[in-house]
């Protein structure tokens, strides 16, 4: 039996090309969805930008037949748009409310003898709908399962001879070492666990070593196993895009701008750094914060001053002297300050990245677990030629309502680009912070 899916809002939104997902079944877009679409596609963000979407493409497929009737779609489906005002109200909710007059829909078809399916990103809709007895789910087009997902290292049990094999030489190449390039494994003698190597996966079936110049990065040193991991990724340049995860504390953002402060300054890799990370949720205009665009960014990359201050407190991390200041009595802030108006590095809100192209920088997306998979995807294709992507976050800690540690942009990319040899993860696990910092992050 053919299924009727009712699809929320958010979930165009979410992923204005979701009406072609649902096979060769009937997709019903309520009128309180268009509704709702027509409030959002004035915005000048990227939840306006698929609104617009959306309805450009809900207008072209008028041409394939009516709406109301129904109109083939390119998956074998049927699209329709119907009324609330058409159907009995036998819900008992308030018609006042979008939410409940798609509810309306949803259940007046479901009285009518067929398979209704609601899907909705927003989890209090979906118990609205269970609570009226239909079935509810989320979308699920660009999941991934978080609980079992790539963490970038994996140990594996191995003859000691061929640990000793692996030690001697440059490369190892055996067949059945290692699944991912750029991930990391730890090869352990089946006879004795503490004879083991670590070693970098090239490619499947081909192993090397961690090289010696990345153990540290802008006088850091790692304070674990992952948080070295994360620097032979973040300051190896032929892995252009990293992605890192890990809860509050665990060094994400300072390993990134450590590792970017160090490829540009020192190892002159790169023309600059550029620093993002969204305005929650991203696209939300930063309009209605007081002073210039400069002065609104603090705001929102007061994080990122923290860890640049931190990184750059040495008096010879950065030889500045502002006219009247010694050179050794220069601040942690005015040495970023000079890196800033050097152009050496550059915060901007993620909502003016959509259509730039940038070459040759270092770019840190922070609090990537606020994006959306599609944002993501937006964000990586404005890389330009030479240009290395690191985007960092906490699934765990996650602002935006219609996301989870399943579906956001961040754990989205980690893995679909886990085969991809320009592309290397980590997950990061260990609270470095502080002992304070370390336990609320594993009790609270």
């Amino acid at each position: 039996m053919a299924k009727t899916f009712i699809l929320d809002t958010n979930v165009l939104l979410h992923d204005a090309e979701c009406i072609e997902s649902f096979a060769d079944n009937t997709v019903i877009l309520p009128m309180a969805v268009i509704e709702e679409l027509d409030r959002f596609k004035t915005r000048n963000d990227e939840l306006g930008r698929h609104a617009r979407q959306v309805i450009r493409r809900l207008d072209a497929l008028r041409k394939s037949g009516s709406l109301r009737d129904g109109v083939p779609l390119a998956s074998g489906g049927l699209l329709r748009i119907l009324s609330s005002k058409t159907l009995p109200n036998e819900t008992g909710l308030d018609d006042a409310m979008a939410d409940n007059r798609i509810l309306r829909v949803a259940f007046a078809l479901h009285r009518a003898g067929e398979q209704v399916i609601f899907i909705s990103k927003d989890i209090n809709a979906r118990i609205k709908a269970d609570a009226l007895g239909l079935a509810s789910e989320d979308f699920e087009r660009q999941k991934v399962n978080f609980d079992e997902m790539f963490t970038g290292y994996s140990e594996q049990t191995v003859p000691g001879s061929l640990v000793d094999e692996f030690m001697k030489t440059d490369k190892l190449e055996r067949e059945g070492l290692g699944a991912h390039p750029n991930a990391f494994l730890m090869l352990r003698d089946e006879n004795d666990p503490k004879h083991n190597a670590l070693a970098r996966v090239v490619r499947p079936g081909t192993l090397t070593h961690l090289q010696k110049k990345y153990d540290s990065a802008w006088n850091i040193q790692s304070r674990n196993r992952e948080q070295r991991l994360a620097l032979e990724l973040l300051l190896n340049p032929s892995v252009q895009i990293v992605t890192l995860l890990g809860q509050a504390g665990t060094g994400k953002t300072l390993l990134a701008l450590a590792a970017g402060l160090h490829a540009v300054l020192n190892n002159h890799s790169y023309d600059g750094i550029l620093v993002s990370r969204p305005v929650v949720p991203m696209g939300k205009d930063i309009g209605y914060l007081p002073g210039a665009k400069e002065e609104k960014l603090v705001n929102w990359m007061q994080p990122i001053f923290d860890n640049l201050t931190y990184l750059l407190r040495k008096p010879d991390s950065i030889p500045v002297a502002p006219s009247g200041k010694k050179k050794t009595k220069v601040s942690a802030q005015d040495r970023v300050r000079h890196l800033l108006d050097r152009n050496v590095l550059a915060l901007e809100a993620l909502t003016y990245i959509r259509g730039r192209s940038i070459p040759n920088q270092y770019v840190i997306v922070d609090e990537a677990q606020n994006l959306t998979p599609h944002e993501v995807k937006t964000i990586i294709s404005r890389s330009g030629e030479y240009t290395k992507m690191v985007l960092t976050g906490d699934p765990y800690q996650i602002d935006n309502p219609y996301l989870d540690a399943s579906s956001n942009g961040l754990t989205y990319a980690a893995e679909r680009l886990k085969d991809q040899t320009l592309h290397g993860h980590v997950t990061l696990r260990s609270s470095e912070r502080s002992k304070l910092a370390a336990i609320a992050a594993e009790h609270l």
